[in-house]
């Protein structure tokens, strides 16, 4: 699972950073680009300032925590090991990647696929997810890719965990933002407050 234990976007990413040279992040960067620009022609709203941070940062994060991570050595670990830590890191992928969407701030590129056709087809975006991530798990084996076990958990994991998030993130967005409208609400009450003693 040294490799195959990843998402279908990494899958990609790292087959096309070994036939570029270039690392597994920035190869991240110019996929994500890639699909900001299909985005542009198919449905401009959706991509926000979140999107475009996403696609800037995603890539150097990938690249500093894969030298981080290296000298771990997870591939030597027992396949029992490697699958649980797998599921762990879907899971926390699953979770990271709902408060994003939630959020309303831009959801990163290689999430968007499966989301906005989820929203133009109105069908569950956890059922989406894991058709999208198997459309790419073949495009990446036909690409000359492996699939693995790890790719096949992620390809079914993601989605169906994304499914259960979601509605737990929308939750905490949409509390966390009426905090943000009452605050402002009441600093507004109160610097006109001020202003009416002058």
């Amino acid at each position: 699972m040294k490799r195959s234990g990843k998402e279908w976007l990494i899958r990609v990413v790292i087959l096309m950073s070994g036939l570029t040279l270039l690392t597994h992040g920035r190869v991240h960067v110019g996929v994500s680009l890639l699909i900001i620009l299909i985005l542009l022609v198919v449905d401009r709203s959706y991509i926000k300032i979140g999107t475009v941070l996403c696609m800037i940062c995603g890539g150097p994060i990938i690249d500093f925590f894969t030298l981080l991570l290296a000298p771990l050595n997870l591939q030597a670990a027992l396949i029992p090991v490697r699958v649980l830590i797998l599921a762990c890191g879907c899971v926390i992928l699953a979770y990271g990647m709902t408060i994003v969407i939630k959020s309303d701030a831009g959801t990163g590129p290689n999430d968007l696929v499966a989301l906005v056709i989820s929203d133009k087809l109105r069908k569950k975006f956890s059922v989406v997810r894991i058709i999208v991530d198997f459309c790419f798990v073949a495009a990446g084996f036909l690409l000359g890719g492996t699939v693995g076990l790890g790719t096949l958990i992620c390809a079914f994991l993601v989605g169906p965990v994304a499914g259960v998030f979601l509605p737990v993130t929308g939750e905490i967005c949409s509390g966390r933002q009426r905090e943000h409208r009452h605050f402002h609400v009441r600093q507004t009450m109160r610097s006109e407050s001020i202003g009416s003693l002058f």
